[in-house]
């Protein structure tokens, strides 16, 4: 027995490890306590991001809600914008009763039931997809104003809440640095946008936010376009 101890003590050292006291584990659970509260207070914040660019065209995500669209229309009427263009999709429902078949269509009549000028109004919808749909509604965007042999230094991109960074990252990537790619947050409506872990809406909206933003951040990549 003895001799097969010594044989495993030869592939084997001792090592004196140091752990925290009660005392430690309290500061280390208090430290940690601070940081989550820090991260939870302020994910709303980092997630709906406002870095507006001057000029160049002003982008609207179609999916937004009514009083999304109205501020989009206060929004361009008191910038300097070439243009508003509306993305979006394939409707998921209602598809029948409707005239329109994608977003990007819903929303420029929304716009103008709001007030933006017909004129300036221009739907650019995309394919029906599975995921990545933020960065394929910007490639679709890409190609339209491509075909339409329009060069642009700069878009402003208007979305709703936390999806701001995550659709500003995915917009630059699809534009490369050659665009100077801006982004405008309008607050949220369904939650409390302060308190946004309080409420089912909220905790969803934001916690999804996070786990798409650091997939779009760290795990996408864009396919090569030709």
């Amino acid at each position: 027995m003895n001799g097969k101890k010594s044989f495993l003590w030869g592939f084997l050292h001792r090592r004196h490890c140091v752990v925290p006291t009660w005392r430690g584990w309290l500061l280390l659970l208090a430290i940690l306590a601070l940081v989550a509260t820090l991260v939870i207070r302020n994910a709303y914040d980092f997630l709906a991001m406002n870095a507006p660019p001057q000029g160049g065209i002003l982008v609207v995500e179609g999916w937004g809600p009514d009083y999304f669209m109205q501020d989009a229309v206060t929004v361009y009427k008191s910038g300097r914008y070439d243009g508003l263009y509306a993305t979006g999709g394939p409707l998921e429902t209602g598809v029948e009763l409707t005239r329109f078949q994608n977003y990007a269509e819903l929303a420029c009549a929304t716009l103008e039931h709001f007030g933006a000028d017909p004129q300036s109004l221009h739907a650019v919808p995309s394919d029906g997809v599975m995921k990545d749909r933020t960065y394929t509604s910007a490639l679709a965007l890409k190609k339209w104003l491509s075909d339409h042999n329009m060069k642009v230094n700069s878009i402003t991109l208007i979305t709703l809440g936390a999806h701001a960074r995550r659709s500003h990252l995915l917009y630059q990537m699809a534009f490369g640095n050659a665009v100077k790619v801006g982004v405008i947050s309008v607050a949220d409506d369904d939650f409390d946008t302060r308190r946004w872990w309080t409420s089912s809406s909220g905790f969803r909206t934001v916690t999804d936010e996070m786990v798409a933003y650091f997939y779009a951040r760290v795990l996408f990549h864009p396919p090569r376009q030709d």
